[in-house]
């Protein structure tokens, strides 16, 4: 699958350039593209640089708390789930607890934290995996869980809106969580009848429903704060939320009396060379995409969608904000820039600013997590994984345009 995307993203280029240097004649096409995959590569590998000292942080805490027991105390209490989810890794497996701190990390918007995490939970299940070149299904399920992370704390979306004068900033903050949660179900019950988990179990029920009552809660209590104490909250959170996991790791390995420098070393090592491994996926990636943006697919597709959506007679008002929608799933920070590019055009607190942001905070960079998560462990088969991954996608951005017609009336 990762093969036909990324020739695809090569031939669909070449093809609009050969089409707008004969039929318009606008020869600079091909210096674009060329630029694009240069700057591309170069970007991929500063991309790299810059999460190897991120990776050797936190896998070098993570091997405290693996060698302290504290990941393991952490998996138990999902351990019922996660014999259901996942039967075919023990119980007993350090991948588990990985996989918790990784959820974890998602769940409070640490993405610093929770990529090295997660990377470190694809290596462990990959040592439980029987066909080395071939993805499982507990690695299927845990990349699209991490494509279609719930994140209760969008703080950097609340932080532009803010930035750029909006009213209420944090107004997205609610259908945000709520597109994100319906990405997030999406892609489990996609996964689980790919898989054959068995969805009516009452294990996985059970956590199902304590997981929407905790969603439910959180949406709750935050709708009840003021515009500027949800961003003050939400900032103080995920600050208070990273110094604590790092005090926690460090605690815990005093008290089980580990050499905690040592130990810390260790782990940074593993964490380098695992960056250094990600470098040729990441720049085949990254290139790819940007020889795709470059070559005008990404204008072909809006306007495409609007004559669709005029046939219809429908509402062609969110329109303006599927430039984040379309590079959310393949880069980050360009969906970034597209989001920060609608609020200059229309304002900040415009209907199609507003339906920018829920996307940007309901879906997650799939192809970008896929490569880095694939890409550690040298996997090339990745089964439906990215199937699943792209449809969680599909169901958060009509899940944010919905509720951003749902939640905008009368702003």
């Amino acid at each position: 699958m990762l093969n036909v995307i990324w020739c695809g993203f090569f031939m669909v280029a070449f093809v609009l350039a050969f089409g707008q240097s004969v039929f318009n004649g606008d020869i600079q096409i091909w210096s674009t593209l060329v630029n694009a995959m240069f700057e591309a590569a170069k970007t991929a590998f500063e991309i790299t640089l810059g999460l190897t000292g991120m990776m050797c942080l936190w896998l070098g805490l993570l091997k405290i708390a693996e060698k302290s027991g504290l990941t393991e105390l952490l998996a138990k209490l999902l351990i019922p789930l996660f014999k259901k989810v996942m039967p075919d890794v023990p119980s007993n497996s350090p991948a588990l607890g990985s996989i918790v701190m990784n959820m974890a990390a998602n769940v409070l918007g640490l993405d610093n934290a929770a990529t090295p995490i997660g990377i470190k939970a694809m290596e462990q299940l990959q040592e439980l995996n029987p066909h080395k070149e071939k993805a499982s299904s507990a690695q299927i399920l845990f990349m699209v869980i991490n494509t279609s992370a719930v994140t209760l704390i969008p703080v950097s979306i609340l932080m532009y809106r803010h930035q750029f004068g909006s009213s209420e900033p944090s107004m997205v903050f609610l259908p945000i969580l709520l597109a994100t949660s319906m990405s997030t179900l999406v892609g489990f019950i996609s996964v689980a009848l790919v898989t054959k988990i068995p969805l009516f179990n009452r294990v996985v029920l059970a956590y199902l429903s304590v997981f929407f009552l905790f969603i439910g809660g959180i949406a709750f209590g935050f709708n009840a704060l003021s515009p500027q104490e949800r961003i003050q909250y939400a900032t103080l959170i995920g600050n208070v939320a990273i110094v604590g996991i790092v005090t926690l790791f460090i605690g815990f390995g005093i008290i089980k009396k580990l050499n905690i420098y040592e130990t810390f070393i260790e782990g940074a090592k593993e964490g380098f060379e695992t960056a250094v491994k990600i470098i040729p996926y990441m720049v085949s990636m990254l290139v790819g995409i940007a020889v795709f943006r470059a070559s005008g697919a990404l204008d072909f597709l809006l306007q495409g969608c609007e004559k669709v959506v005029q046939i219809f007679n429908g509402d062609t008002g969110f329109i303006p904000s599927l430039p984040t929608a379309f590079l959310k799933p393949l880069s980050g920070s360009g969906a970034r820039a597209m989001m920060l590019e609608t609020y200059q055009q229309y304002g900040v607190d415009s209907f199609p600013a507003f339906v920018s942001s829920v996307i940007q905070g309901s879906t997650e960079t799939t192809f970008y997590v896929l490569a880095v998560y694939f890409g550690a462990i040298k996997v090339s088969k990745t089964g439906a994984a990215l199937p699943c991954a792209l449809l969680a996608d599909l169901a958060g951005i009509i899940s944010a345009i919905v509720l951003g017609y749902m939640f905008y009336q009368g702003f």
